[in-house]
C-alpha cells in the first residue's frame, strides 16, 4: 500500500468533504489601466503588470517574455501584488483558450496583474499549491465547460467561480498529493532539458561538419563558378490578390517564409495556392532553390515540385550545361553557406536586400560529383538525426503531459463523504 493510500485509510476513511469556491477562496480582480498610462522607460516610475500571454499555456507556469509598465499613478491596492503561494488566473481574454489558465506564484512579487486576471487567495486549511494543481485537473475544465456561456465566456468573475467544487482533504494528504505531482513535474522538466541539450549538441555538431565538408579554401582542385552562370535567377511574384480566379480553387503551389517556419527547408507543398491563370510564363522547376534576398535575408529552401513563390525570394535553378556536375541536395547544402553569405552583404536603402550583384559573381565551389555525393550522404545523416530528436521532443513531452494528467486526476479524485 503506498502512503497516499494509507494517509487516506487513516485520516479519511468515510470521504472527503467537499465545499465550494464562496466558501473558502479570496477571488481577488486585477487592475484597470489605459493604454495611455503605458510606459516604456523609467521603471522606476512604473509597475509591472503581467496578463494572459504570461501565462504559459502547455505547462501553466509563469513567463515574462512580454510584461507591460504602467504609470504609478494608478492606483493598485496591496491585495493587488502577487504574493507566495497565489493562483494567478486568466479571467477573460480575446483568446478562450487562455481562460481559466494558471500559474502558480512561487514568491512575493513586487508585480500586479491587469484585469482581464484574477489571483485565488486558499485558507490554511486548502494548500495552495494543492489548489492549484486542482485547478489545471480535467474537473476545472469540465466545471467550465458547463459554467461559461456567450454572455460569462470573456468575463470569469467571482459569480462563476463561485459554485465551483473543491475537495479539501487533510492537510497531510493534500502535501502528499503535492509532493507526487511535484516530482513529476521536476522529472518532467529534467528529461526535456535531457532532450532540448541533446537537440543542441547535435545541431551544433552537424553545424560544424557542415562548414567543414562545405569549406574548401585549401584545396586548388576545386572549380568555381559565379553564382549567376551556375544558375538561373529568377525573382519570385505574388499574383494580385485582387484577381480571384488566380488564387480560388489553385492547386499550384506558392511559397512564402511561413512555409519555412512551418514545415522546414526542404518543401513538397505550400499553404497557400495559386492557378495557372496566375502565373507569368513558366513554373519554376521542380529542384530549385529559392533564397530569401530581401526582408528574412538569408532563409533558403529546396523545392521538389514546380512551383512559384513570392517577391522576397530569388529562384535557383541548375543551368542546363550544368545538369550533370551539380548534385541539387549538394547545392542546397551548400546553400546554408551563401545564407551567411547574405547576411553579411546588404544593401540599406528604402529596404533591406542583398546585394544581388556581388551575390551573381559568388564563388559557387563544384566538386567531382562522387565527393558532392559524399557530402551529401555525411550530411544527410546528421539532418535525419537532428529531424528525428526535433520531432521526438514534442512526441514525448506530449506523452509525459498526458501521463501527468491522468494521474492527477486519479490523485485527485476523491470518495465524497456524506453529510
Amino acid at each position: 500500500m503506498t502512503k497516499l493510500a494509507e494517509l487516506i485509510d487513516e485520516l479519511c476513511p468515510d470521504g472527503v468533504e467537499y465545499v465550494y469556491f464562496k466558501d473558502v477562496c479570496q477571488y481577488i480582480r486585477g487592475i484597470t489601466y489605459k493604454k495611455t498610462q503605458e510606459i516604456k522607460n523609467d521603471e522606476d516610475k512604473a509597475w509591472a503588470v503581467l496578463r494572459a500571454n504570461n501565462i504559459t499555456l502547455s505547462d501553466n507556469t509563469l513567463n515574462f517574455d512580454d510584461v507591460k509598465k504602467i504609470s504609478k499613478s494608478v492606483s493598485v491596492k496591496e491585495t493587488q501584488f502577487l504574493k507566495k503561494g497565489d493562483i494567478l488566473i486568466c479571467a477573460g481574454s480575446g483568446s478562450k483558450e487562455h481562460i481559466g489558465k494558471v500559474a502558480y506564484i512561487f514568491n512575493d512579487m513586487d508585480f500586479t496583474f491587469g484585469g482581464f486576471m484574477a489571483v485565488i487567495r486558499c485558507p490554511r486549511a486548502l494548500n495552495s499549491r494543492f489548489m492549484f494543481h486542482y485547478m489545471t485537473s480535467g474537473y476545472f475544465q469540465y466545471y467550465l465547460k458547463h459554467a461559461l456561456n456567450s454572455t460569462t465566456i470573456n468575463n470569469l468573475n467571482v459569480g462563476v467561480m463561485a459554485n465551483f467544487e473543491i475537495p479539501v482533504p487533510p492537510l497531510e494528504i493534500q502535501r502528499e498529493i503535492v509532493r507526487i505531482l511535484d516530482k513529476f513535474t521536476e522529472l518532467t522538466a529534467e528529461l526535456t532539458a535531457e532532450l532540448t541539450a541533446e537537440l543542441t549538441a547535435r545541431e551544433q555538431q552537424y553545424e560544424y561538419y557542415r562548414r567543414e565538408l562545405l569549406n574548401f579554401d585549401d584545396r586548388k582542385d576545386i572549380n568555381y563558378i559565379p553564382l549567376g552562370k551556375a544558375f538561373e535567377m529568377k525573382n519570385g511574384y505574388t499574383p494580385s490578390k485582387k484577381i480571384k480566379e488566380y488564387w480560388q480553387d489553385g492547386t499550384i503551389p506558392w511559397f512564402r517564409m511561413e512555409d519555412i517556419r512551418l514545415h522546414g527547408h526542404i518543401l513538397s507543398d505550400s499553404i497557400q495556392h495559386i492557378t495557372m491563370k496566375g502565373v507569368k510564363g513558366k513554373l519554376f522547376p521542380a529542384n530549385s532553390i529559392i533564397l530569401a534576398t530581401t526582408a528574412t535575408i538569408g532563409e533558403h529552401a529546396l523545392l521538389i515540385a514546380d512551383s512559384l513563390a513570392n517577391q522576397r525570394f530569388t529562384f535557383f535553378t541548375k543551368c542546363k550545361s550544368l545538369m550533370d556536375k551539380i548534385n541539387t541536395k549538394y547545392a542546397y547544402y551548400y546553400f546554408y553557406i551563401i545564407d551567411e553569405w547574405c547576411k553579411r552583404n546588404v544593401k540599406i536603402s528604402s529596404f533591406a536586400s542583398v546585394d544581388m550583384e556581388k551575390l551573381k559573381k559568388l564563388p559557387f565551389p563544384v566538386p567531382p560529383l562522387a565527393e558532392q555525393q559524399r557530402i551529401v550522404d555525411v550530411l544527410d545523416r546528421f539532418d535525419a538525426i537532428c529531424h528525428d530528436l526535433t520531432a521526438g521532443l514534442p512526441a514525448e513531452l506530449t506523452a509525459r503531459q498526458k501521463q501527468y494528467e491522468y494521474y492527477r486526476d486519479k490523485l485527485l479524485t476523491f470518495k465524497r463523504k456524506e453529510a
